[in-house]
């Protein structure tokens, strides 16, 4: 069975690629793209997905504010920050929030995948 994604983030070029990269692992689904927090937020309540791959600077509501709301509306879906400036916020302040890794958008994407991967497996055990 496939674990389903949601991504959230402002930049279209990075929502098409990652929906393309996840799309052809076996063991994901993309169940929602979206590009804001506030939408993250409205989109996962509804679809309940297995993770949520979310960046940090977006408008309407940040990655930090939603996972803040997240956490607390679904608090045993894992939240990943993928972000092109990760210095944005310290892994302990992710952390604290509820987050369960920190990538930068600098790292090959199979550094994501294979997080991805690694929560998603500690959460089924």
């Amino acid at each position: 069975m496939r674990s389903t994604v949601l991504i959230a983030d402002d930049n279209a070029f990075v929502r098409t690629a990652l929906y393309e990269i996840f799309e052809r692992e076996p063991d994901l689904h993309v169940c929602a793209v979206v590009e804001n927090g506030r939408e993250a937020i409205e989109e996962a309540c509804r679809l309940h997905p297995d993770l949520i791959v979310l960046d940090i600077a977006m408008p309407v509501m940040n990655g930090l504010e939603a996972a803040r709301v997240l956490r607390q509306t679904m608090p045993n879906v894992p939240l990943i920050m993928y972000s092109a400036n990760p210095n944005e916020v310290s892994e302990h302040s992710a952390r604290s929030i509820g987050v369960s890794g920190l990538i930068s958008k600098s790292e090959k994407v199979t550094v994501l995948i294979d997080t991805i991967r690694g929560v998603l497996h500690r959460r089924a055990a």
